[in-house]
């Protein structure tokens, strides 16, 4: 009773001081982490917050999951400020730097806002973080001006609309931007700290003191925070990064990590704008092993046994060739960390638009674990899971490695997991049309390319039922595979389980609608007696508004997809429709 009555009385003191001066991390001596699985804490988030008792940990950037129950997030956030850490909104995708997806970002704001507005004062976010690495876009490497440009004005669109809200707000910078310029000259780390509250600056190395090491890199945006007044975190890396040890921990045991810190905290004090040390992130630091000593908690024990395997080679139930009851409805989820950020949403839209079929690319820096809990989720919804992978350079006998890649994480992925978090096959999205080598000699080209599915095809077969896929341009039947006389569509479409034609046009009939540019490529599949599938696109297009549904939207899509089944009755390879992609999908006109 009396253990109970003191904690009470220590909440009562405690919520008394939040509602006479509010709640913030310390001003120095963060020690911060970066929580993606939201669903940590629909239990209350007892053992992130055990973790964090543990760590000195005293502010946490928490991925936002809106199909979670606001009265998830107000247990979480209250049992935190009871722990004395602060909770931030955490959200953000390379995307929310383009226009189009200005909204998304837009959306995170308001649902903190709205979310504080409903919220007890011991429940509510102390701030908002965001996560935005544009220059891992295609856009950033053609133009990375006119993307700063657009990310600037989506960022000044979200300062707007939080101004007044009284939430801290964060942002990730990496290193090096201070050697490119926002819109009005100055550099773009200057402009980016100039608008937030502080910046966690990503000095992802694993030593203090070297050339290139944390303090190095991260001297310039210190100095710079200094002379702004403004508070800056050193985010420091303990997720696995193969062929780049030096930028993580990942490897060392917790002591030695937090020696490297406790040196590194000491050495940057004299700095007015240090304001502590940022771990990327929870899942990883939490499962770094542990020497036993300073404090920590003993290593993870051995991990349960799993259940009997009847498939221990790896292959899942159903890995077919597109083998099914219905029709395949489907769509690519191209942004990779999509998936790990907002899995529920992707499912739900699934679930919306009765899919059963996903395209979904991968970071194949990620754990296994980044991809088992979607993958079983969708499974339960009746959705295949197929990896994608691709770039034009793809084609090339170069880049054979990079192709090979993909096929060992997913082959590996697929034996180390339960039989319903399975990928079902690897589907390949390469157009080397677009390349200079193209232009200049296409029969080199195609040469390697085939050579490339070939071997792609033979190493995935080699142990495992996966189904191998492609995208194929309507087009390409006019080519010849080199040295042969077979058409390269004829030759690809027989190498592969299927491949999903573009037949990229906004009517289902008429002389350049999706059947007639199809119907080679299907004519060569019901020959070979294999599945194919029709993509269409619903991303804007500079071809022409007959290329895309973009113009028409969503509803009418639906229609002319329904047509396909009826004016493809005596074609049997035709299995079903995809749709390119996610994205343009999901925020398309009605």
């Amino acid at each position: 009773m009396f253990v109970k009555n003191s904690r009470w009385l220590t909440a009562l003191l405690f919520l008394a001081a939040i509602l006479l001066t509010g709640f913030s991390a310390p001003s120095k001596d963060v020690k911060a982490t970066w929580v993606w699985q939201t669903e940590l804490i629909e239990d209350g988030g007892e053992k992130l917050l055990e973790f964090a008792r543990n760590e000195g940990i005293n502010l946490i950037y928490l991925q936002i999951n809106r199909d979670l129950p606001k009265k998830t997030y107000e247990t979480f956030v209250q049992h935190a400020h009871e722990e004395r850490v602060a909770v931030h909104a955490l959200g953000g995708d390379p995307g929310w730097a383009l226009t189009e997806h200005r909204e998304r970002m837009l959306g995170l704001a308001e649902w903190t806002m709205e979310y504080n507005a409903g919220a007890s004062p011991e429940s509510r976010f102390d701030g908002i973080h965001l996560d935005i690495e544009p220059y891992v876009l295609p856009q950033w490497a053609a133009d990375h001006d006119a993307v700063i440009q657009t990310w600037e004005s989506n960022l000044s669109a979200f300062l707007g609309k939080t101004s007044g809200s009284g939430l801290e707000l964060g942002i990730d910078i990496p290193f090096w931007f201070d050697g490119y310029s926002a819109s009005g000259g100055e550099a773009l780390n200057e402009w980016l700290m100039r608008q937030f509250d502080h910046v966690t600056v990503l000095a992802y190395r694993n030593d203090v003191d070297s050339e290139h090491g944390i303090i190095a890199l991260s001297q310039d945006e210190l100095d710079l925070a200094d002379r702004l007044g403004k508070k800056v975190l050193i985010g420091v890396n303990t997720k696995e990064m193969p062929g780049e040890s030096y930028t993580t921990f990942y490897g060392q045991q917790k002591e030695q990590m937090n020696q490297s810190l406790s040196d590194l905290t000491g050495r940057l004090g004299a700095h007015s704008s240090f304001a502590g040390l940022a771990i990327h992130d929870f899942r990883y630091w939490e499962n770094m092993p542990s020497g036993g000593g300073g404090g920590d908690q003993p290593g993870p024990g051995p991990a349960p046994e799993p259940a009997p395997d009847p498939d221990p080679e790896g292959n899942v139930p159903d890995a077919d060739p597109v083998v099914r009851d219905s029709m395949v409805r489907g769509t690519y989820i191209w942004e990779a960390n999509q998936v790990l950020q907002n899995a529920q949403e992707i499912i739900g839209f699934a679930k919306e638009k009765k899919l059963n079929w996903l395209y979904v690319r991968l970071d194949l820096e990620q754990p296994f674990s980044a991809y088992q809990t979607f993958v079983k989720q969708a499974s339960a919804a009746g959705i295949e899971v197929h990896a994608m992978g691709g770039h034009p350079i793809w084609a090339l006998q170069e880049s054979r490695p990079k192709m090979m890649k993909l096929v060992k994480y997913v082959k590996d992925y697929n034996r180390s997991v339960q039989g319903d978090e399975r990928f079902h096959g690897i589907h390949l999205d390469i157009e080397p049309y677009v390349l200079p080598e193209w232009r200049s000699d296409p029969q080199r080209v195609l040469s390697e390319w085939t050579s490339n599915l070939d071997a792609f095809v033979t190493e995935l077969k080699k142990d495992s039922r996966l189904q191998a896929s492609m995208d194929l341009a309507v087009w390409l039947d006019k080519y010849k595979v080199p040295g042969g006389d077979m058409s390269i569509s004829k030759w690809m479409i027989q190498r592969m389980d299927h491949v999903s034609l573009m037949a990229f046009r906004d009517s289902a009939a008429g002389s350049n609608g999706i059947v007639n540019v199809a119907k080679e490529e299907i004519g060569f599949a019901d020959e070979l007696g294999k599945p194919i599938l029709l993509s269409v696109e619903m991303k804007e297009s500079h071809e022409g508004n007959h290329i895309t549904f973009f113009e028409e939207g969503a509803e009418y899509m639906e229609g002319e997809l329904a047509k396909l089944p009826g004016l493809l009755k005596d074609s049997p390879s035709y299995a079903g429709n995809v749709v390119h992609a996610y994205d343009y999908w999901r925020n398309a006109k009605p």
